[in-house]
C-alpha cells in the first residue's frame, strides 16, 4: 500500500523573506507533529511573489533567500520530512529568475526543482509574470513513499495538457502551488462587476472573482478526469481569493482551510483506496490519441452522416 500524508500549508506570503521563512519552519514543524510526510507551500512562499508582494526583483536580497532555502533544507533533514516550497530561483547575468518549487527530501537534499512553464503576460514579456520571470522547460517527477509525484504552479491550472502529461508519466499526486492574494476590496468589486452581478448566485466561489470560481472547479475536474490527488496551497494574505484545499483523485475535496487565515491541512493519500473512476477503462487510450471506447463498426449507416 502506497500512503503519503500531505500537509497543505498557507500563510500570508510577503516581501519579507525572514518572515516567510519563520512561517515555513513553524508550519513544517506543525505538519510533522500532525503526522505529515511532506509539507507543501504556496507559490513564492519563501521569496515572495514579484508583481504582487513586491514590484520587481530590482535590489532583491538573493543572499537572504539562499540562506532561507538552506534553513528549510536543514529543518527538513532534522524533521525527516519532505518539503515542497515556492521560491524565485536566480539565473545568471541579469536573466530574469524562474518561478519555482524546490523539492526537498527528508534528509534535506534538493532532489528537483520545478520551474513554472506557463507564466502569464504578453509575448514580448513586458507585462504580467513574464515581466519578472523566465519560463521553465520541464516537468518534475519524483516519489514519496512509493507515490509518484509531480508539480505545477498557479496559472498552469488553465492548461489541462499539463495534467495529462503528468498522467503519462504515471504521476498520482500533484503539488500545485498558488498565489492569488493581496486583493483590495476595490479590486474584488471590479472583478465581480466584470463577471456580472446577476451571475453571482449561479457561480459558487470563495470570492466572486474569475480565479475564485474557476480555479477550484478546474482542480476538481483535473482530479476526476485524470484521477489525480492534488494539494492546492495559496497565500492567505488578505484578501486571498480562495483558501487552500486538497482534492482526492475522484474529484472530491477532502478539506479546506479558512480564507485569509494561516493554517495547515493534513490529508492522507492512499493510492490503493477504491475510488469512483468511470473513465479508468479508456483513459490510456485517450492519452494515446484513440478517442473512442469499445470497438468501431464498419457500417454504411454509420459513415453516412447526412441522411436519417
Amino acid at each position: 500500500m502506497a500512503v503519503v500524508r500531505v500537509a497543505t500549508c498557507q500563510f500570508p506570503v510577503s516581501s519579507d523573506v525572514g518572515a516567510n521563512l519563520r512561517f515555513v519552519l513553524r508550519q513544517a514543524r506543525t505538519a510533522k507533529a500532525r503526522g505529515a510526510d511532506v509539507a507543501h507551500f504556496a507559490e513564492g512562499a519563501l521569496s515572495g511573489y514579484a508583481g504582487s508582494d513586491f514590484d520587481s526583483f530590482e535590489g532583491f536580497d538573493w543572499d537572504a533567500l539562499r540562506h532561507a532555502v538552506h534553513q528549510v533544507r536543514r529543518v527538513a533533514g532534522e524533521l525527516r520530512m519532505w518539503v515542497v516550497v515556492g521560491s524565485a530561483h536566480p539565473l545568471s547575468n541579469g536573466t530574469k529568475p524562474h518561478n519555482s518549487l524546490y523539492v526537498i527530501n527528508d534528509v534535506g537534499q534538493v532532489v528537483d526543482r520545478y520551474d513554472k512553464r506557463f507564466c502569464s503576460g504578453d509575448p514580448e514579456g513586458r507585462a504580467g509574470e513574464l515581466a519578472n520571470y523566465s519560463p521553465g522547460d520541464h516537468s518534475s517527477v519524483w516519489e514519496i513513499n512509493g507515490v509518484r509525484c509531480g508539480a505545477l504552479i498557479c496559472y498552469e491550472f488553465r492548461y489541462p495538457e499539463l495534467h495529462r502529461e503528468y498522467k503519462r508519466h504515471g504521476v498520482q499526486l500533484v503539488f500545485h502551488s498558488f498565489h492569488a492574494a493581496h486583493a483590495s476590496a476595490e479590486q474584488l468589486a471590479a472583478i465581480g462587476a466584470r463577471i456580472g452581478p446577476d451571475l453571482e448566485r449561479v457561480n459558487a466561489g470563495s470570492t466572486f472573482t474569475y480565479p475564485g470560481i474557476t480555479m477550484p472547479a478546474a482542480m476538481t475536474t483535473a482530479g476526476a478526469s485524470s484521477h489525480l490527488w492534488i494539494s492546492c496551497p495559496n497565500s492567505s494574505a488578505p484578501e486571498s481569493l480562495w483558501p487552500s484545499f486538497f482534492v482526492r483523485a475522484d474529484g472530491i475535496t477532502l478539506g479546506r482551510l479558512r480564507r485569509n487565515r494561516p493554517g495547515v491541512l493534513v490529508s492522507t493519500v492512499d493510492t490503493e483506496e477504491e475510488l469512483y473512476d468511470s473513465t479508468a477503462a479508456w483513459r490510456d487510450r485517450a492519452l494515446a490519441g484513440i478517442f473512442h471506447s469499445g470497438t468501431l463498426v464498419s457500417d454504411p449507416r454509420s459513415t453516412n452522416r447526412t441522411e436519417l
